[in-house]
């Protein structure tokens, strides 16, 4: 049975995991910057529509893909790089705690905590990045347009 010292610790270690995450989702926060955009190499044919109609027709494919469901960017890479990351600092902490001695269990909730800031930060800034797939989407529209992607900046 826990004992009232017991309880006191893991509120603390409790306390420190969401003082972690919220010092993670705020980092992430802070990190968000403007979508990518494809880069067209100065073909023939770009040439002869003009700039602004190539804008128009990045536009135009960037919409479609978002309208066939392709999702922009790499969601989902939070939750699992959080939850990861909790998995493997739980697992190490508690694994130190029974080589070192003291409350294994404490140990393994501290590394947890510490493993799923780290992971949520990781995730939350692969979660901004542009999907592969949703770049291939445009790339495979402006192609047939007539465009050439030289890459996405």
């Amino acid at each position: 049975m826990p004992t009232s010292n017991h309880l006191a610790d893991s509120r603390k270690v409790a306390r420190c995991l969401l003082c972690s995450v919220s010092l993670a989702a705020a980092a992430i926060g802070g990190c968000a910057s403007q979508p990518k955009q494809p880069l067209l190499y100065p073909n023939d044919h770009l040439k002869q529509v003009g700039e602004q109609t190539a804008q128009q027709d990045i536009a135009a494919c960037i919409e479609m893909a978002r309208t066939s469901n392709v999702n922009e960017n790499k969601d989902g890479e939070v939750g699992r790089k959080a939850a990861g990351g909790a998995a493997v600092g739980g697992t190490s902490a508690a694994a130190w705690g029974l080589v070192r001695g003291g409350s294994v269990g404490n140990r393994a909730l501290a590394g947890a905590a510490a493993g799923a800031s780290a992971g949520a930060v990781h995730g939350g800034l692969q979660s901004t990045e542009t999907s592969p797939l949703f770049m291939n989407f445009v790339n495979k529209c402006l192609s047939d347009k007539g465009y050439s992607v030289v890459g996405w900046q």
